[in-house]
């Protein structure tokens, strides 16, 4: 009777919640019951398991909700912070998008944003071999939101805050060229150094060659290795106007004016040379892997998510892939549900 009305004793429930609130973070609801009951030996059924990630999932919504409130109400970074000081740190944030399939919605656009150190170290160049300083984004921190820019840029800039971003040295923002990204950059992340993800920009610039002198030929190979080494120098500016020139005889105008207008929008961050040589990244490939993450739990073969119950253990998954789920865990435990 005690199993079945879950009247357990108070120390012991909350690790039972606990783990299997973090298991379901990482696997499916059956996998997670059949891990329990070997390892535990705790039994515990995946529809029992759901209701643990139901019941802590809405107080970890609930915990981020009030972590947002208070990140948005805090001084504002031109404010002299009593105690507050620089670090000798510099610090990144990466924004990006994956799918997700909702019942009766179909597929859903995943948000995605990833905090991140910067730290510089030989490394080996994939083309010439030779070793080189290259910055690398380390410890990771990710949030994702199913819904609109405008409470994820909320939840980006609460954990953005929450790794004490006013104190760094230097800040960048990465991000492909969706307008979406650029919007919260600005609102949020304004004075940081602002940096189109290199290889989205090769891959437009690859397009452009294909429209332009046939798909898979080498002469399309051969041009895009003539325009790769000026988009890397800061030559972007260049592309537009040229693509727009090439535009006016050729079969597939429309795309190149597309082509045209991506470089148009977005060669003032697109800064290569620049930023590697300050020693910031150029490839948002931290996000990139968020995304990939979160495709992995929720992606798998036949997933098909209720609203609420992605919503729910979206926070879980960030915490876990972020290792900060012991503190996400503490913060769920003592919030009241909604």
């Amino acid at each position: 009777m005690d199993a079945q009305l879950e009247v357990w004793d108070k120390h012991w429930s909350e690790q039972v919640a606990q783990h299997a609130v973090w298991l379901s973070g990482l696997v499916e609801f059956e996998e997670a019951e059949d891990i329990l009951e070997k390892i535990g030996p705790i039994m515990m059924s995946d529809s029992r398991v759901w209701r643990r990630v139901e019941t802590w999932g809405e107080r970890g919504q609930a915990a981020e909700a009030t972590q947002r409130a208070t990140a948005i109400t805090l001084p504002p970074r031109s404010a002299i912070v009593a105690g507050e000081a620089r670090q000798p740190k510099d610090r990144g944030v990466a924004m990006d998008r994956a799918k997700v399939h909702i019942r009766e919605e179909g597929w859903k656009e995943l948000k995605v944003g990833c905090l991140f150190d910067i730290a510089v170290w030989p490394t080996r160049d994939k083309e010439t071999g030779d070793l080189i300083d290259l910055a690398h984004a380390v410890q990771n921190s990710y949030v994702a939101h199913l819904g609109g820019p405008e409470v994820f840029g909320q939840l980006v800039w609460a954990e953005a805050r929450r790794r004490d971003w006013s104190q760094a040295r230097e800040t960048l923002a990465l991000g492909e060229g969706a307008p979406w990204i650029w919007n919260l950059v600005k609102d949020h992340f304004y004075d940081s150094r602002p940096g189109v993800d290199w290889y989205h920009a090769t891959e437009h610039l690859m397009h452009a060659a294909h429209r332009l002198k046939g798909e898979g030929t080498l002469a399309a190979h051969q041009w895009f290795k003539d325009y790769e080494t000026p988009l890397f120098e800061g030559h972007a500016d260049r592309m537009a106007p040229l693509l727009r020139e090439l535009a006016q005889t050729h079969p597939n105008a429309e795309d190149l004016h597309g082509e045209a207008h991506y470089f148009d929008e977005n060669h003032r961050r697109m800064q290569y040379l620049e930023l590697r040589e300050d020693g910031f990244p150029i490839g948002s490939g931290m996000v990139e892997s968020g995304c990939k993450q979160f495709r992995a739990r929720f992606n798998g073969p036949g997933m098909r998510w209720s609203r609420p119950g992605i919503e729910r253990l979206l926070p879980v998954r960030a915490a876990i892939m972020s290792h900060t789920f012991d503190a996400w865990w503490k913060a769920a435990y003592k919030s009241p549900l909604n």
